[in-house]
């Protein structure tokens, strides 16, 4: 049986988005939701998906 994942959620912890394999941004082996997440928030910044609180 072969399983295909095309959405993921993303991998910040506190974010509460889903991002398609193909639009994710990969970094430290993970998919994070854009780069904002994906660079843990550097400045404290959320990653501004609407209804999205995430901080890192």
């Amino acid at each position: 049986m072969t399983v295909t994942v095309d959405m993921v959620k993303c991998a910040c912890a506190d974010c509460v988005c889903v991002v398609s394999t193909k639009n994710a941004i990969e970094a430290d082996g993970r998919m994070f939701c854009g780069d904002k997440c994906a660079t843990h928030h550097a400045g404290n910044v959320g990653c501004d998906h609407a209804g999205c609180t995430c901080h890192g």
